[in-house]
């Protein structure tokens, strides 16, 4: 979980965690997970919080089939949430209906992907999402768009940046060295993320 993607969470997505709602994490960082951390730090607190992975862990609530199969029924949760997940998987377009699948009418679901990290394998690295992109797959899972992002909220203060990954990614030598070239005026390398929240919708015939 990198810096980045906790902000944008914190900025655009805890809100619509609710006391007594049931969410589902699908690949979570840890147990508890940043974003639950975040969520439980406030005054929400969901009823149930399940996590699901395609890795087998005894601390998981679920353990996928496949990319694409969720052992989970239809309309379980209020909130479905993934942060950097969907650059890891081959077809996209199959797997945000799945998502959408167990997610309630009328329930959120929260996406988070990287756009300008390098390729980073786990054990592939297939996409980069910019907002157009995931308004597309969330319309092919009738998920309506209550918010698309593409920013980066780290590291301000700097005059100028360029895109790359997140500070905690390099050594420590090599951020005190990009924070003083920073300082210099030269550009510093920041992370930038796309966050999207979609409203499932009724089931369009």
């Amino acid at each position: 979980m990198h810096t980045n993607s906790r902000l944008l969470f914190e900025k655009h997505a805890t809100k619509y965690f609710t006391a007594g709602a049931r969410v589902l994490e699908i690949g979570p960082d840890g147990f508890p997970s940043a974003y639950r951390s975040a969520v439980e730090s406030g005054s929400a607190r969901p009823a149930e919080w399940h996590t699901l992975d395609i890795f087998k862990d005894a601390r998981l609530t679920h353990v996928a089939e496949s990319e694409y199969r969720f052992p989970i029924a239809d309309e379980s949760y209020d909130v479905v949430v993934s942060g950097q997940v969907i650059e890891h998987v081959r077809k996209t377009w199959v797997w945000i209906k799945e998502v959408a699948r167990v997610c309630k009418t009328g329930g959120v679901v929260i996406t988070i992907n990287p756009v300008s990290w390098p390729y980073h394998e786990a054990p592939i690295d297939c996409w980069r999402v910019f907002p157009e992109g995931m308004k597309a797959l969330y319309d092919e899972a009738s998920l309506e768009v209550l918010v698309s992002e593409w920013e980066s909220l780290e590291l301000r203060g700097f005059r100028r940046y360029t895109p790359g990954a997140s500070p905690e990614a390099y050594t420590p030598r090599r951020q005190l060295v990009s924070r003083l070239l920073g300082r210099l005026g030269l550009p510093i390398e920041r992370a930038y993320d796309t966050v999207t929240i979609g409203r499932k919708q009724a089931r369009r015939d």
